[in-house]
């Protein structure tokens, strides 16, 4: 047989060649047709973020996947591209707060599993698995250097490489690990600490503890007695638990909650972030108060107390004054004041720490022996050092030139074994008499660790390992071996960020095998020597020239080290070591811990889904259903029926659960024969949110539950009637949108009962947009149907039919529905006769105007009419003849009718945040002007006889005139001000001519009164308005005026929002757009302003009263008008309505901005030309005691008040006028008034808003008094306009001596007075909190704390 080679230099036979190459074209003919068949099928684009780490939460893996690619096979994809053993993680929805995961061996496809084809991203989170990190698949060149990895085995890791300088990350250039090592927390056997907020000061100091054998070892050898403490408030009990889970825990981090709960801090504490140093020491002296009269009473003292002298020597005599300190942690100063270098070492600045200086000249010493004042030597010596030796990196300072705290990140080494030989009292100074001033106990004022914790100590020096002084009382002092003075670096705590924030982490080095790690909250990784070294600060020298203005920000802060001593250097206990105490409480932590997986296995098989439903007396309900997978339809059914409360109320076999989309209000299917189906099977698998919701439908008894079909759409379908002019309430009606007009017709026709043949269907797809269906054989998704529609239908005879659609009447009527909105209009108590009156009028307009449409559509009212000012005139006569009192009467007592109120319209709008405006409204509107009342109608032009209800022409219930989405999105505008009426002028409701503006369109226009029912107003004093919001607000005043009795010229439009605010509108060309359904308006008597009239606000400013702005009128300026002639035409008004007889050469107005005086508005200045004026403004109104001293605008008027130290006081307000900005002049014109020579007259600017008020007891050192500027319009004071606010006082003036108890009582007296006229007694911006620690459980409340 003839062999030839094949691919495999292997020799075959050679009729197998070509059946090999058949078969060869035929797999690839396969593989082909594969890639072409997935090429058609949709396909699903997932982004999963790996959160297991610090180092991957920020990259994302993409996959593109088709989407029949089962869950199971993505769990296999992912684990490849991500570099993962499959099975150590999960994976769960990224858009949801909760994260149940998904199934790993799920067949379902991801499509089925809920996943959006078509391009739509589906966001997922790679997360721990059973709380621990995923495993790092093998590397299969076997190497673990970081350093050999190639391209495609550096695509495995999701997450970024790390960076030079990243905190506790080293360059991972070292052979011994590589980078994918720190991403398993197995690899380290660490566990870190969840940073509830802010905490990360706090976790870098607990696991710094953690990592200190011989501190936990003592902690394990406490024990905890339940009945003499609480265990919730025990901080050692809270401790020891935390460093057993730290231990002996499989998480990858846990929480210090119940840590910081012991401490009695409340959730605010975590988001207050303080100083490490500062939160040991408080620790430190909270655990000494809680071992009192234990074994571990003496622990904090015998690990980290350290002793030094404070002493001076005369340098003349030798003699020394002395005194012993204790210490548990020497500061070190990185920079010395004034400096610009900084130390380059801690040993350094060690020595510098114990550096002596010399007190000569006026720094003499007064020396005991020689009693005279010498030149002295002072400085500290350390007598013993600790057996754990703190050093704090002083890297916070203040900069006395920005006057803000800095950082200084200067770079300063530190070695790994520190040798503290040289910095120990080895000085032979051996006076022959010295002051022995030994204080080993409390905080002396004057030493230099007068801010460290001091505590009660044993003098017994015999335990020191630096030097001991013997028991004989020698001055002799020994010397310990070198040796046993070298400690060695353990514990590098790091700073990252300014002063004003940043980030704590630890870089701690295990005394088990010499590692160094990373305690980054939560991520615990290895680290090198050379990321030690990146903590020294300072730039890495890569920048050159400004290095130093690129110093790194990330440097270390605190470092402790241990004595090297093989006879006192403890090791971890191990777990088969525990005290008995201890081996119960891992015994009750582990099974803590199994119950919470239990716990968390139960949350991540429960579907959470929104769950709705129709209740027959409570109305929409929604509520959240938690339903285990396993459990069936019918179970679910009765879990939703009992959390919808209607046991009681629907008996539960007329009640089921449907698909149900909230957003569209759409059914999407029913689930008929599937009641034992199990729900993790209907919902698509276990997520923590859906992209539908489910409705909990019920029915009658007599009724039948129609089946929904997937695929359906949902119609609303409105019947609509020409003949009445009236749209029915919607019927609900399913449909397919392969279905085409003609078959929709029918369906629709089986419903209403209406002809098919006749019928008009008309869509509303969205707002204002009307389509009509006529092409008999275009589908329903051709036209635009979706899942939720809306369809109004319309059949009759009528020759409306053959018109245009947009010019025929169902147009119309369809145009005016969408249109229309309801209006709750406040009608002013003072009006003129009755609503009912007034309604009967308007009644009958309306018939004639129906009537006319009867006749012919061209003369509907959709068309050109009379102006209904002259219609109103035309039937004024009609309702002049009728008995008016027999009319108010016979409405009166129908259901709709009502009379005149006598209750005031504005205590109905009592709110407690209105502004000085719209409180003082009331005032300003109570009284109606003379000219209105004059001019008012003796007989009113009323309106409506019936007293039956009156039905809207669209035929619907006034709520639901527009019950679509579209009023929905318009309530979030009641909270926002019509800023188009507040800016600028108003619109004449007349042109130059007189001739009304009005639009000759007739917009819809309806009114009717209130019901009885409505509690929201005065049912008689309201009308309900249905109107179309396309109207002007000047049509809208004119179709108002025979429901308010006057011109519309002589009544004004208040749109009322949020909190009962009311603002006018006074633009008259612009359209009720903005207005929505139930929108309120009140009415008002008053003449409405002509174009370039503003309404004005006037306010009296008393500058000596208690309270300085008091409201006094409403008022009207015109453009053009000068402030003279204001001030002519105000002060008659003033005269009639507040009894202020003033002379108008004794009052002066000026700009109110808020309760500030300002600008002094001079008697020539022309309003709009040279005082800017909008709608609503406020101005105050000065009286003066003498002709106005203000004749130029280079002036500038200062209010004045002395401050009189000596008997704690304020004088009055006295304004001085300067006719410069000079600092000069101003002193000079207080000094006259006040007789205070120039040379001791100081001055301070006023902080806050008008009157400036601040407590006596502060002013005299809080005000920045005499600031150093010759003008007044520089920084700090700023004063470049009239109103300013200017203490003064005399600086010879001593402060009056108070007594305690005086001080507490004007305290008190102060504290009432500003509270009163709303100042704080004390300003200062946000300050920073104390760290504190509760040794009794929490704070003590303070009842009168804000």
């Amino acid at each position: 047989m003839e062999m030839v080679p094949s691919e495999e230099n292997q020799f075959v036979p050679k009729e197998g060649v070509f059946w090999s190459c058949r078969q060869s074209i035929f797999d690839e003919m396969k593989r082909i047709t594969q890639i072409q068949n997935a090429a058609e099928e949709p396909r699903v684009l997932c982004i999963i973020q790996d959160i297991t780490s610090a180092k991957t939460v920020n990259e994302r893996l993409t996959l593109n996947l088709p989407a029949s690619t089962t869950v199971s096979k993505l769990y296999e994809d992912i684990a490849q591209k991500a570099g993962y053993v499959n099975g150590t993680f999960d994976l769960a929805w990224g858009n949801t707060s909760d994260m149940a995961p998904l199934d790993h061996s799920s067949e379902m496809s991801l499509s089925e599993s809920g996943f959006e084809p078509g391009g739509k991203r589906n966001f997922l989170q790679l997360t721990d698995k059973d709380g621990e990190q995923p495993q790092i698949a093998s590397d299969e060149s076997g190497t673990a250097d970081s350093s050999g990895l190639d391209d495609s085995s550096q695509e495995r890791f999701i997450g970024p490489l790390p960076r030079d300088g990243t905190p506790g990350c080293s360059d991972y250039s070292s052979p011994s690990y590589s980078y994918s090592s720190i991403l398993s927390k197995s690899e380290t056997g660490y566990v870190g600490l969840v940073n509830q907020a802010m905490t990360c000061y706090l976790n870098s100091l607990l696991q710094t503890l953690f990592m200190t054998p011989e501190f936990r070892n003592a902690l394990y050898n406490w024990e905890f007695e339940e009945s003499e403490e609480d265990p919730v408030t025990s901080i050692p009990y809270q401790l020891q638990r935390l460093f057993v889970l730290l231990q002996t825990s499989k998480k990858r981090a846990i929480e210090t909650t119940d840590v910081t709960r012991s401490f009695g801090w409340d959730s605010s504490e975590a988001w207050q972030q303080h100083d490490v140093q500062e939160l040991c020491r408080v620790m430190f002296d909270a655990l000494e108060q809680k071992w009192k009269q234990t074994e571990q009473a003496d622990l904090i003292n015998q690990l980290y107390q350290g002793k030094l002298k404070d002493y001076v020597r005369c340098l003349e005599c030798g003699y020394e004054s002395w005194r012993i300190d204790t210490y548990l942690d020497i500061p070190l100063v990185i920079r010395p004041f004034g400096a610009s270098q900084a130390y380059g070492s801690v040993e350094e600045a060690l020595q510098a720490f114990i550096q002596p200086e010399t007190l000569d000249g006026p720094n003499q010493y007064f020396c005991e022996r020689c009693k005279k004042k010498c030149d002295a030597r002072k400085g500290l010596r350390f007598l013993h050092f600790p057996y754990l030796l703190t050093l704090q990196l002083k890297r916070f300072d203040f900069d006395y030139t920005t006057m803000h705290r800095i950082k200084l990140n200067d770079r300063m080494t530190f070695p790994e074994e520190l040798d503290m030989s040289p910095f120990i009292d080895v000085e032979d100074e051996k006076s022959p008499q010295t002051e022995s001033c030994t204080d080993s106990g409390a905080e002396n004022e004057g030493s230099c660790h007068s801010d460290q914790m001091s505590n009660d100590f044993s003098t017994d020096d015999c335990v020191d390992e630096g030097i001991c002084l013997d028991s004989t009382g020698s001055t002799e002092r020994v010397l310990k071996p070198k040796s046993l003075l070298t400690f060695e670096l353990f514990s590098v705590m790091v700073h990252s960020g300014s002063a004003a924030g940043g980030h704590y982490y630890a870089c701690i080095k295990s005394f088990s095998d010499g590692q160094w790690y990373s305690f980054n909250d939560q991520h615990v990784s290895k680290i090198t020597q050379d990321d030690i070294r990146k903590t020294y600060g300072g730039s890495s020298g890569s920048r050159g020239y400004y290095s130093g203005a690129f110093a790194s920000s990330t440097n270390a802060y605190m470092l402790i080290y241990r004595l090297k001593d093989p006879s006192r250097n403890a090791k971890y206990l191990a777990v088969e070591d525990f005290p008995e105490h201890i081996k119960s409480l891992v015994q009750k932590e582990k099974e803590s811990e199994e119950q919470e997986k239990r716990q968390r296995e139960i949350e991540r098989n429960t579907c959470k889904i929104k769950l709705f439903c129709m209740h027959p007396v409570k109305m929409m309900m929604e509520s959240k259903l938690e339903v285990h997978k396993d459990k069936t339809l019918k179970e679910a059914t009765e879990m939703a029926y009992k959390l919808m409360e209607l046991e009681g109320v629907v008996p539960l076999d007329c009640c089921r659960l449907v698909k149900y989309d909230e957003f569209h209000e759409y059914l999407e299917r029913s689930y008929e024969g599937e009641e034992d189906t199990p729900m993790g099977l209907l919902l698509g698998g276990v997520k923590s949110s859906y992209m539908f919701d489910l409705l909990l439908e019920t029915r009658r008894p007599e009724q039948v539950f129609q089946p929904y079909k997937p695929g359906e759409v949902m119609v609303k379908v409105h019947v609509v009637d020409l003949k009445t002019e009236t749209i029915a309430s919607p019927i609900s009606v399913r449909a397919y949108l392969n279905q085409t007009i003609t078959e929709f017709k029918q369906l629709i026709a089986q419903a209403t009962g209406l002809s098919a043949e006749t019928m008009r269907v008309v869509l509303e797809r969205c707002y204002n947009d009307l389509r009509l269906l006529y092409v008999p054989n275009k589908t329903l998704k051709a036209e635009g149907f979706f899942r939720s529609n809306k369809v109004f239908v319309e059949s009759s005879e009528l020759t409306d039919h053959q018109v245009a659609f947009t010019d025929s009447l169902l147009w119309k009527l369809l145009d005016r529905h969408g249109n229309t909105i309801r209006l709750l209009v406040l009608l002013p108590e003072q009006s003129p006769g009755t609503l009912a009156n007034r309604t009967l009028c308007q009644k009958q307009q309306q018939g004639s105007s129906t009537s006319d449409s009867q006749k012919s559509s061209d003369a509907s009212d959709f068309e050109h009419i009379e102006s209904p000012t002259q219609e109103a005139d035309s039937n004024s006569s009609l309702c002049v003849a009728a008995d008016n009192r027999d009319l108010e009467n016979r409405i009166r007592a129908t259901p709709g009718g009502s009379g005149g109120a006598s209750s005031d319209p504005e205590n109905q709008f009592a709110c407690e945040e209105r502004s000085d405006s719209e409180v003082n409204n009331d005032r300003s509107t109570s009284s109606v002007d003379s000219d209105i009342l004059s001019s008012s109608h003796s007989s009113d032009t009323l309106c409506n006889a019936d007293s039956g209800p009156i039905q809207l022409a669209n035929g619907l219930d006034s709520h639901s005139i527009t019950s679509s989405r579209r009023s929905k999105a318009h309530e979030g505008k009641k909270e926002t001000w019509d800023t188009a009426e507040e800016d600028s002028g108003t619109d004449s409701e007349y042109d130059d001519n007189g001739k009304s503006k009005a639009e000759a369109q007739y917009l819809y226009f309806r009114a009717e009164p209130c019901h009885q029912d409505d509690a929201s107003w005065d049912a008689q004093k309201c009308l309900v308005v249905h109107v179309d919001k396309r109207i002007t607000l000047a049509a809208f005043k004119q179709n108002l005026e025979p429901y308010v009795g006057v011109p519309s010229t002589q009544f004004k439009v208040f749109r009322v929002y949020a909190n009962n605010q009311e603002f006018e509108s006074v633009r008259l060309n612009e359209t009720l757009s903005s207005f929505s359904d139930d929108n309120k308006i009140t009415i008002r008597l008053g003449r409405a302003l002509k174009k370039g009239e503003y309404r004005v606000k006037v306010y009296q400013l008393l500058v000596n009263e208690p309270e300085p702005c008091k409201f006094l009128v409403d008022t009207v300026f015109a453009k053009g008008m000068t402030v003279r002639q204001s001030k002519e035409e105000l002060l008659p008004q003033l005269k009639e309505q507040c009894k202020l007889d003033l002379s108008v050469d004794r009052v002066r107005l000026r700009k109110k901005t808020w309760k500030n005086p300002g600008t002094v508005f001079l008697d020539y200045h022309v309003y709009e030309e040279d005082i800017s004026i909008s709608s609503n403004w406020e101005v105050f109104l000065e009286v003066l005691n003498e002709p106005e001293k203000m004749k130029s605008m280079s002036q500038l008027a200062v209010l004045t008040r002395r401050w009189s130290p000596s008997t704690m006081k304020l004088g009055p307000f006295q304004e001085v006028i300067l006719e410069s900005s000079s600092v000069e002049e101003l002193k000079e014109k207080l000094s006259e008034i006040s007789g205070i020579p120039l040379e001791n007259l100081e001055f301070a600017k006023g902080r806050g808003t008008f009157p400036c008020d601040i407590s006596v007891l502060e002013i005299h050192q809080d005000l920045d008094w005499n600031p150093k500027v010759s003008t007044l319009n520089v920084w700090p004071l700023y004063i470049c306009d009239d109103g300013a606010v200017v203490f003064y006082r005399d600086s010879t003036e001593e402060p009056l001596e108070l007594s305690e108890d005086e001080r507490n009582e004007l305290m008190k007296k102060e504290s009432s007075r500003l509270l009163k006229t709303g100042h704080r007694v004390s300003y200062s911006p946000r300050k920073e909190k104390a760290l504190k620690i509760y040794l009794d459980g929490g704070p003590a409340k303070d009842p009168g704390q804000d």
